[in-house]
């Protein structure tokens, strides 16, 4: 392995995240942990052939234009990872063997194999660390000037997984907190979406809700986690149909809250 120095990341090549719409004036804060399938350039392939570094298990396929239509739509700031979840899974804690994982469904990633604690930490203030910080800034800054603030992540999944289909379109996933999931599953209802589900393909059982409980659940702001079945959303035309569908869903469901007075935060 290619180390520059104590480096993970070249200046060359940027930050470890970018934001759009930095002054957005949506309540919605968007976070996309796996928008990037981009290695480091110190990093190398780990071991993987260009075919299992296109797929799913390197960058949830299809998120990011979703996530960058949404932004322009809400005028909402969006805050996303430039580089793989196969190098450091941002949703994940840095002490989770997911944060770096050693396997990804039915692929070895020999360039994750054995690492010690010294390359987790470096891989960890490298990306997790900038990467949340920055989620922290927007979030505390906002609530600091009386903002209401609504934390949506947008993530993908693969339609086949270990060999079984998955037949669902749109899962909204919650944690302990399921004040928004529950509006947009009412508002998914109401607009008569097909396939849409309640913390599917997966929950909070699975380890997946890190970014909604760091920092939704710990100042008690509206937080919600999407899953939207990538081939779907693996062209422009879907990515662009779909944000359409998530912005009404979120504009009714943030409309009711704020009727309701349900809003809260710390």
């Amino acid at each position: 392995m290619e180390v520059l120095g104590d480096r993970l990341i070249d200046p060359s090549e940027g930050p470890a995240f970018a934001i759009r719409r930095p002054g957005g004036a949506s309540e919605v804060v968007l976070v996309c942990e796996h928008a990037s399938k981009t290695m480091p350039k110190a990093l190398g392939t780990l071991g993987l052939d260009p075919a299992a570094l296109e797929s799913h298990i390197a960058w949830d396929i299809g998120a990011m234009g979703v996530a960058e239509r949404l932004s322009d739509l809400l005028d909402a700031t969006l805050i996303s990872q430039r580089f793989s979840r196969l190098v450091y899974d941002c949703n994940r804690p840095p002490e989770s063997a997911d944060a770096y994982p050693e396997r990804s469904e039915v692929f070895d990633v020999p360039g994750n194999k054995g690492l010690d604690q010294a390359e987790r930490s470096r891989r960890a203030a490298a990306l997790y660390v900038p990467f949340h910080q920055a989620v922290d800034t927007i979030i505390d800054e906002r609530l600091a000037e009386g903002r209401d603030v609504a934390l949506v992540t947008v993530h993908s999944f693969t339609p086949v997984y270990f060999g079984r289909p998955r037949d669902g379109f749109l899962g909204i996933l919650h944690d302990e907190d399921s004040l928004l999931a529950d509006a947009m599953l009412d508002a998914a209802a109401a607009a008569r979406m097909e396939r849409v589900s309640r913390n599917y393909p997966y929950g909070p059982q699975d380890g997946v809700t890190h970014t909604l409980k760091r920092h939704g659940l710990t100042r008690q702001i509206a937080n919600v986690m999407l899953e939207i079945r990538n081939d779907l959303i693996s062209g422009e035309d879907g990515q662009i149909a779909w944000a359409g569908q998530i912005a009404g869903l979120l504009r009714v469901s943030l409309d009711r809250l704020n009727h309701e007075g349900g809003r809260r935060h710390a």
